[in-house]
């Protein structure tokens, strides 16, 4: 969340879980059920076994961190138009 510059309210609004679920495993140390800890990833647009690999993260320069928050904006369908678009491009 600290890379994206989301708070704890935005990943409420972006996974739609309680906010009450993400206060209890940030703040109470609940651990968070599997489905749960996916619905969380698939909202930073990780994986499960990302989140739970043990090697480094990836430093990304500000373009590279620019462009995964512009990304996480989009809706479903401008992501396929610009991934398509993406493709053509090579």
């Amino acid at each position: 969340m600290k890379l994206r510059g989301w708070t704890e309210y935005r990943l409420v609004k972006e996974t739609k879980l309680p906010a009450s679920t993400l206060a209890n495993i940030f703040h109470r140390g609940t651990t968070p059920s599997i489905p749960t800890l996916e619905i969380i990833c698939d909202a930073l647009g990780i994986s499960l076994s990302q989140f739970f690999s043990d090697s480094s993260l990836v430093s990304l320069t500000k373009e590279q961190e620019d462009l995964l928050n512009r990304w996480s904006t989009l809706s479903q369908e401008q992501k396929e138009v610009l991934l398509e678009l993406m493709s053509k491009m090579n």
